[in-house]
Parts: structure tokens; sequence; C-alpha cells
């Protein structure tokens, strides 16, 4: 899982980068649809263009049908209509048996004559426009599950960008002069693209070749939201919504121009939508690097192999051999998630609990984890290697049980922080089962005839093991201690025993923490 997961997302990057460097639009249909095919590994794929009339067949890979090949849906027709229509992804596993599509004779005809069964479609879309569909057939059923949805829908949104650039290039050549600061425009842009620049190098890039300073906006003015990615002059300086689809992930503004040529401002334009690019593919790479850091916690808990498990570390920037704190917590995981990568360290679930491991040669990390997450954190540590990472676990968790069995919610502890809790909680994870097995029979003596021989014991202990102060404070005559005493003693045999009376001690001090 992780190695496809790894592959998926070396083949988004190459995509990218590919896409990102071509000029001519027909080279990057071509290259859209070939790596459609490729990462999805069906029999055919193919894109269909929109217009107003619908959307019509313009690049495919592996089909030989030529009906198929020059094929045209109305808006609402079959399955790529409904998603031109809709801007919506559909899948279906049999397309002839799947009556939500609007099956007409044509298209039928088409899809019959290529011998496709399955197919997938998603919308290929520059700002809120469908501009063409995207899809993935077979020739026999099957499924396509959502992380394939998502991959084809991710190489869609690279292409509708690749697309409209790449349009925008050929009709920017017409103007000698505008054609010029354009090529060198998209060279400088293409690479950012592939050197995965910043959104920050980006408008360092676009003001200086527009002649103004362009400055990243985390705000952006509600008329500049609503222009849907275009430009929009707002007192002194231009301004442009950075938007991914219908998300809005920031904007970029421009001053010291107050005027901008048709070809400035689409390069304005662009360069808004190059930073969406940017934005998407650096959350696209953490979002897959976590996934991989999780998946790794949970290998190297459940025992894997230690040699592939220090390189598969290596990968994402993690050094097991060095010292690493081992933290579970009951937090947030996506939290830990961003903590552990901020941190170069690992965090995964195990349960309801996350797990960090963080390098770090001191447990004092536990605190402010627990700070910056709002949680309860067990630590132990430090330790080295993927086998006392998995040992230190163990210890962790029953620390954090401990934790909250204490009532100590959002605090951090190791086992030795807490004091003989720690030590009797690292050998019995079962503290209820722990004071029975002590004190069993006097809290079912209790129980069962209303008597108060535990509330003897504690007070008992608390005297110094003294009667007469016991009865004082008892308010009973030292008989009556006495007596209830030597029913603890029938109840529990030899209690007053060097060994046994700690261990009583330590269960009556448990049950109260309990409360």
């Amino acid at each position: 899982m992780t190695r496809r997961r790894e592959a998926e997302l070396a083949a988004l990057f190459e995509t990218a980068s590919e896409l990102a460097g071509m000029r001519d639009t027909d080279a990057v249909l071509r290259s859209i649809v070939r790596r459609a095919r490729t990462l999805l590994g069906t029999d055919v794929s193919y894109l269909s263009m929109n217009d107003p009339a619908g959307t019509y067949m313009r690049v495919t890979d592996g089909s030989f049908s030529p009906l198929f090949q020059k094929v045209r849906l109305g808006l609402g027709e079959g399955l790529g209509g409904l998603v031109a229509q809709t801007a919506r992804p559909y899948a279906t596993s049999d397309y002839f048996a799947d009556a939500r599509f609007n099956h007409t004779n044509p298209i039928d005809s088409a899809v019959h004559d290529e011998g496709l069964t399955a197919i997938l479609g998603v919308p290929m879309k520059l700002d809120s426009k469908v501009i063409g569909v995207l899809y993935a057939a077979d020739r026999t059923s099957r499924q396509f599950p959502a992380e394939q949805v998502a991959l084809l829908q991710s190489l869609a949104d690279h292409a509708a960008i690749a697309i409209d650039t790449a349009s925008l290039f050929a009709t920017i050549q017409s103007h000698n002069e505008a054609m010029k600061r354009a090529e060198e425009a998209h060279d400088r842009l293409t690479d950012l693209v592939l050197r995965g620049g910043s959104s920050a190098e980006v408008a360092a890039a676009v003001g200086e070749l527009l002649g103004g300073t362009v400055e990243v906006l985390d705000v952006v003015p509600p008329n500049a939201v609503r222009a849907n990615g275009r430009a929009v002059l707002i007192r002194d300086e231009w301004v442009c919504a950075v938007l991914a689809g219908s998300e809005l992930l920031g904007g970029i503004a421009l001053s010291g121009r107050a005027d901008l040529t048709d070809a400035d401002r689409r390069l304005f334009e662009r360069s808004a939508a190059v930073t969406a690019l940017l934005l998407l593919l650096r959350r696209t790479v953490a979002e897959a690097e976590n996934k991989v850091r999780g998946e790794l916690i949970t290998d190297i808990l459940d025992g894997r192999d230690a040699t592939g498990l220090v390189a598969r570390a290596r990968r994402v920037g993690v050094e097991l051999s060095d010292p690493h704190v081992v933290l579970v917590a009951d937090g947030n995981l996506s939290g830990a998630t961003h903590y552990a990568s901020v941190h170069r360290g690992l965090a995964g679930s195990r349960g309801r609990d996350v797990v960090l491991a963080l390098p770090s040669a001191s447990t004092g990390v536990a605190r402010e984890v627990a700070k910056a997450l709002d949680a309860t954190v067990g630590a132990c540590g430090p330790v080295a290697g993927p086998v006392a990472i998995a040992a230190a676990y163990e210890e962790a968790r029953r620390c954090l049980k401990a934790l909250r069995q204490l009532g100590r919610e959002k605090d951090a502890a190791t086992m030795d922080d807490l004091g003989f809790v720690g030590v009797l909680l690292g050998d019995r994870a079962d503290v209820s089962g722990y004071v029975r097995s002590v004190l069993g029979p006097v809290l079912d003596y209790d129980t069962e005839r209303g008597t108060e021989l535990v509330h003897t014991l504690e007070v008992y202990f608390r005297c110094g093991a003294n009667l007469s102060r016991a009865k004082a404070e008892l308010h009973l005559h030292v008989n009556t201690v006495t007596q209830r005493l030597d029913r603890v003693t029938s109840l529990l045999g030899d209690w007053q025993s060097p060994d046994r009376v700690l261990e009583v001690q330590l269960a009556l001090r448990l049950l109260r923490l309990q409360g």
C-alpha cells in the first residue's frame, strides 16, 4: 500500500512537471490521456472537451473503434454528459446496466462498439467552469475505489491548468512584444513549479515581470472572491483570488501598476493559478507523506522487519537509530501528524489513541506535546531503533492509562514521574484487577453486610497503625476496632506482614485515587 502511494505521488509529480513544460495543446491532451491510462491501469482512457452543445471526443488512448472516437454527448446524456453537466465525478462497474445515466442510441452504440463495460469520468474545471471530462474505462466489469477517483481527479485538475496555460500561450504568440514577456513568464513560472517553489517566490517573479510589487494574501476582499479567479482593481491595487475549484486558498495583490494590458492581466491571473497549483502540490505531498509516516509507525508497533523499517523511515527524513521519545496521547490525529511532521518525527493512530515518535534526548518534550495538542500524554524514552520504539509504546500506553485513572487530564508524565503508581502500573495495567486481588474479600464483605472494614483500614494506617488514635478518629471503642481488624485478618490472612501490609496500603491508595 505504501509503495503504491509513493509511486502514485511520484507519477503525479512527473505529470505536473511534464505538463508544466508543454506549450502545444494537442501534446498536453495526449499526455494527459496516456497518463490516465497508465496510472489507473485501464484498457482505455479518453478525454472530451466541452462546447455549448455538449461534450465531444478529442483524444483517446487504447481505443480501436472509429465510431467511439467520433462520438458526441449532449449535456446530461450518458455518463460523460452527466459529468459535464453536474461537474461531479461518476463511476460505474457496468455502464449498460446502470439506470442513473440517460442512455441514447448513438452513445450506447459507440460504447458497445468499443466494448466498454466499466467507466470512470471526472470533470476538468477552470474556476467553476467545466472545460472537459477525463475518463478511464475497462472492457470488463471492475470497481473504481475512492482513491482511484481522487487520483484521476488530481490528474484532471493538473490537466485543466496545463490546458489553459497552453491555450493562453498560443493566444499571446500573436503579439510579438507580449509574447516575449509571456515566454519569460512561462519559463520562470515553470521553473518554479519544477523546483517546488513557494508562493512567495511566484509573487516575487511576477512582480518583477509586471514591474510592480506582488504580495500573497491570507484574507481576500469579497469582490475579488466573487470575480472567480479574475483580477479586479480595488482602490490602487489589483487583487486576484487563489482558487482550487471552489476552495479559496488565499489571494495575490499587485501594487505599483495603475493599469494592466490584457496580456499583463492574464499573466497576473495565471500567476494566481500557478500559486494554487503549488499550494495543492504541497498539500498533496504533505498528505501523502503523513499517510506514509502513519503507516510506518503502525508497522513499527506491529514488529515488522527492522531493516526495511529503517530504510523506509530514511525516505521521509527520519533516522530511527537516533534517540526518540515515544508518546501516546488522546489528542487529535491531524494535530499530532502536523506536530510530528514539523519536528521530523512519526505519528499515527492506534485504536482510539495517537502515537508519536519524536527525535529527542529528553521526555520533557511530552509536556510540549500535551500543551500543543491539548491532550493527555504518556511518555517513554529516549530509545533508539524500531524494536525499542515498539517496547516503549507499551509503557507509554500504560502511563497514559494511569494518568486517566488518576484524573490527571491534559497532563504528561512517564512511569518514573508517577512514583509508586508508575512502578505498579509498569507491571500491571489492570488497576481494578490489582485492587480486587488484594482487597476483594474485604470489599465484598462491606458490600454484602454494609460494614466499614475498608474505611477502618484507611483510618488505621493514617493513624500510623496506632489503635488508640484510630479508635478516637473512628469514634469507636478500642475493642470494636480490634474486632474489625480481626475480621480483616480472617478475610485476607496475615495482611500485617511487611510484604502484605505494603500491598494493602497500595491497594487502598489506588482505590481512593479511583474514587
